[in-house]
């Protein structure tokens, strides 16, 4: 997880201002653990009775993805989600249940990336990879379930 101050120093480094607003969404994000939606983000602040819309939630985190605090990740559901994370290079693995989300360094895919760049002739600028599956925990308690269900 992030700490608020660290949304906030990246984004007076870059030089935008320091709004209360901007404040608010950067402690709202770094209370949130795994992943998180904008509409998450608008409960929560609604929750709180901070006074930050819906428009100022999604232009915090446009910010905060164009500064690379957090990124923006495409769930099997078809909806996307958010990520608060490192800004180095990395691909993430998500848990459908929980939401936990774990970073994962390259494991190989700038060289499929390069591999499928001389195939296709493309000059490949960027990829995203996200894995999707259960998290340990939620694997733990799934067989903890079956095993209560089968004894019975």
């Amino acid at each position: 997880m992030v700490e608020p101050q660290e949304l906030v120093d990246a984004v007076d480094r870059a030089g935008y201002r320091l709004t209360e607003p901007r404040r608010a969404v950067a402690r709202l994000i770094a209370e949130r653990p795994g992943h998180f939606t904008a509409d998450d983000l608008v409960r929560d602040a609604r929750g709180r009775r901070l006074n930050v819309g819906r428009a100022t939630v999604f232009r915090a985190l446009d910010l905060f993805a164009d500064l690379r605090l957090v990124e923006r990740v495409d769930l099997p559901s078809g909806g996307h989600a958010y990520i608060s994370c490192e800004p180095a290079h990395h691909h993430h693995v998500i848990c459908d249940r929980c939401g936990r989300t774990t970073e994962v360094e390259d494991c190989g895919m700038s060289a499929v990336a390069r591999e499928v760049a001389r195939r296709s002739g493309y000059e490949i600028q960027a990829h995203r990879v996200e894995l999707y599956g259960l998290c340990p925990d939620c694997r733990r308690r799934e067989r903890r379930g079956r095993r209560r269900v089968g004894s019975n």
